[in-house]
């Protein structure tokens, strides 16, 4: 008897590495012995490459758009240590919702019972988070996922990014919606930058699920089309990645996040912006004194 499949979405504006930190906690559950799909919901189509040597995979929606009667199967390739890896998709360009291959997508493998069938432990969805549209929400909005994590840095617009995912499953919290697991910090490799997102999480009543620092082994790894925890499984950026996928298997309680109004979040930044510029001011102080 198959058992329960845990379902999980990670959300992050473009650019800020949720694809690439979404492939590298799918590698390291896979290694940590458990089956696990990674299931891209970026119109790019470009989730899974580095878990397949870099390759792209057809879409669900070009598969519908070029033939009827899919199956799922169709559209579930195997990738790094047997992950499966489904893309998908969207529309063509300049024409149609972003995110309605999430919806297609979803559907297709939910009247087929696709992730009953391959016995499963864990599905993740890699969401971009920067748009707010009810495709992307899917996930969210009908519960899809039962833990919700955000990749964030320190920068205000993936904060803002954030912030709006919080809004989003706040709202759909009192209705069976996904509530949130924590934030995974990325790209932190300055003191003030684990300040800022810290202080960010305090504020929204939720937790850091790990700080996962910019590194060249990244870099070198998806230059190869491979993930780190594949390329490079002694490095120190692996160790981060497997502690990180550790603690996302051993989670079991989410919660309600408290989003910012606009005018807070605003006023956050600009108190965090004075302490910065007198951070900086006061060092150049220091070294033009020659301390």
């Amino acid at each position: 008897m198959p058992g329960k499949i845990k379902q999980i979405a990670v959300y992050g504006k473009g650019g800020i590495g949720k694809s690439t930190t979404t492939s590298n906690i799918s590698a390291a559950l896979s290694k940590l012995g458990f089956k696990v799909m990674q299931f891209g919901c970026d119109p790019k189509s470009d989730s899974t490459n580095t878990l397949r040597g870099g390759q792209y995979i057809p879409t669900v929606l070009d598969t519908l758009r070029e033939k009827t009667n899919v199956k799922a199967t169709d559209v579930i390739f195997e990738g790094y240590n047997g992950i499966y890896c489904v893309e998908a998709g969207g529309p063509s360009p300049g024409v149609g919702c972003a995110g309605r291959g999430i919806i297609t997508a979803v559907e297709l493998f939910k009247q087929q019972k696709a992730f009953e069938k391959l016995d499963l432990d864990y599905v993740i969805y890699d969401v971009l988070g920067d748009v707010v549209c009810g495709g992307f929400a899917v996930p969210i909005r009908e519960g899809i996922a039962e833990h919700v994590f955000t990749v964030s840095s320190a920068d205000f617009m993936a904060i803002y990014a954030a912030n709006n995912l919080f809004k989003g499953i706040a709202k759909y919290s009192h209705s069976g919606g996904a509530l949130l697991g924590g934030i995974i910090a990325n790209s932190i490799n300055q003191p003030y930058a684990k300040h800022i997102v810290d202080d960010f999480a305090e504020k929204t009543k939720t937790k850091i699920m790990q700080y996962v620092p910019r590194s060249v082994t990244v870099t070198q790894s998806e230059l190869q089309g491979k993930t780190t925890i594949e390329a490079a499984p002694d490095s120190e950026q692996a160790a981060v990645y497997m502690e990180l996928a550790d603690r996302i298997a051993k989670h079991e309680v989410s919660a309600t996040p408290s989003p910012l109004e606009i005018s807070e979040l605003r006023e956050w930044a600009a108190s965090w912006a004075n302490q910065l510029i007198a951070l900086e001011t006061g060092a150049l102080t220091s070294q033009a004194q020659g301390i």
